[in-house]
């Protein structure tokens, strides 16, 4: 077999960590190329996962951990890639060239800009916030927006099954983390009312369901099947929302201390310039095109060239890290011809 050769790893995040973990198990030499600057994707920023409320530290340490050992060039891009034969040869921006016999791209995903749906008043009224900001509460115990709010909203699929933006793909975690992110309100601020805005509840994956049924048993989150269509601000600093209750047929108008945006995913930006250099076509979604949706998960129409995780679509978590362990078999046995 063929041992200690190169494999080029492009983004830092879940997948390509797990990916880069078990191809150094395969006796390959994975190489991690990551724009930010640390290794851990969105994942590192994110306080507690959902369904079960686990810590995301303690994923993150244990990945890390794993990866030890690993070359990995953080604050890095790669500023241009050829195929050479059966090779590939990467010039990165720290100015490093990595000679590798196959390329997966890990890039993740970018949160939706939710400055884009005027109509929520992001970046317009200090009392409207994304998803990824009340994670970083939660992580950090500090934002001056949220002061012992009494009454909350949350808005799901901002930048998902939304025509008008151009994405009319379901971006999969949103349900699931804007009820984890409600209990949690509940639990730190017990006397708040929270509102959860939604057009379907999609509770799919395992432990989903528990997780609906406990935000509406122990922590009595308020469920309505609805748009906002209208938000504003009064005299007192408070928001003014309009929704359309689309169950009972009726609009309704409420004064909220905050509200909550569940930012869709789009393809990580930047990723356009990747797939030229390299040829690689995106989906009608935008992500990046695998091989088929059967037995080509991992694959591109382009040998030699791998993908995993959520730079093809919207993933959970467990998702992603099964399709990483699945690249680096693909990256293995493609090296091998097997």
């Amino acid at each position: 077999m063929k041992m200690n050769e190169n494999v080029l790893i492009i983004g830092g995040g879940p997948a390509g960590m797990e990916a880069a973990t078990q191809l150094k198990k395969l006796g390959l030499t994975p190489v991690i190329v990551e724009r930010k600057d640390a290794l851990g994707g969105h994942v590192a920023q994110w306080d507690r996962l959902f369904p079960e409320f686990h810590p995301a530290k303690d994923v993150m340490d244990r990945m890390l951990a794993n990866t030890q050992g690993i070359e990995a060039h953080t604050n890095c891009e790669v500023t241009d890639i050829k195929r050479n034969a059966d090779r590939f040869h990467a010039t990165l921006s720290d100015n490093t060239t990595i000679d590798a016999k196959a390329v997966i791209l890990a890039t993740g995903f970018d949160l939706f800009p939710a400055e884009k749906k005027q109509e929520y008043g992001y970046g317009i009224y200090d009392k409207v916030i994304t998803n990824a900001e009340l994670e970083h509460f939660f992580k950090t115990g500090s934002d001056p927006r949220i002061n012992n709010p009494k009454k909350i909203g949350f808005v799901h699929c901002v930048g998902s099954r939304d025509i008008k933006v151009c994405n009319t793909y379901c971006s999969k975690v949103c349900c699931a983390t804007a009820l984890k992110q409600a209990c949690e309100m509940r639990q730190s601020f017990p006397d708040a009312d929270v509102y959860a805005f939604y057009m379907d509840l999609r509770m799919f994956g395992h432990g989903f369901e528990d997780l609906y049924l406990l935000s509406q048993k122990d922590y009595d989150i308020k469920c309505i099947r609805g748009r906002v269509c209208e938000v504003a601000e009064n005299m007192d600093g408070n928001l003014v929302i309009k929704v359309e209750d689309t169950l009972f047929g009726k609009p309704l108008k409420m004064t909220l201390d905050l509200l909550v945006l569940m930012s869709g995913m789009e393809k990580a930006r930047g990723v356009e310039k990747l797939q030229q250099m390299l040829g690689i076509e995106s989906n009608q979604h935008g992500f990046i095109m695998k091989e088929d949706d059967y037995l080509g998960l991992n694959a591109t129409k382009h040998e030699g060239v791998f993908v995993a995780g959520a730079c093809t679509a919207p993933k959970t978590l467990p998702d992603t890290l099964a399709e990483a362990r699945g690249v680096a078999v693909e990256a293995f046995n493609y090296i091998n011809k097997r």
